[in-house]
């Protein structure tokens, strides 16, 4: 289920995060459905059970998952929510760097045939209105 790099700069915990938010995102794991339990995950992978519950701390944390006590975690509802908000991050950030590149000189020509680079690399991503 899990690939870990245990010799990766990045925490064990960390990279948990990651998969599990590509498997809900991805919707691999549906809303609702129940994590594995901290002990099972933690033998399934050879690794610290507070690893896993930190994992999962974290993943609650950012609303991807819920916790009902002396049940489980859960995958959330709150997906969308959590799409909006993310995408309000790179919208700023893209904003920064776009306007760094403005000021180092790049043209705004230059930027729009970058940017239509990139989504020609990633199969003109995931709201492609089929000009392809």
């Amino acid at each position: 289920m899990f690939d870990l790099d245990v010799r990766s700069r990045k925490p064990i915990y960390e990279q948990l995060v990651e998969r599990f938010k590509v498997l809900i995102i991805n919707e691999v794991m549906k809303t609702d459905e129940q994590l594995p339990s901290v002990r099972v995950l933690a033998q399934q992978l050879t690794i610290n059970p507070n690893t896993i519950q930190k994992a999962y701390r974290e993943l609650e944390s950012q609303g991807y998952i819920y916790s009902i006590k002396g049940k489980g975690s859960f995958v959330s509802e709150t997906k969308h929510a959590i799409n909006t908000e993310k995408l309000e991050k790179v919208k700023s950030d893209f904003k920064k760097l776009v306007s760094e590149a403005l000021y180092l000189g790049m043209t705004a020509e230059e930027l729009q045939a970058y940017i239509s680079d990139i989504e020609k690399s990633i199969g003109g991503g995931e709201q492609d209105d089929s000009s392809s």
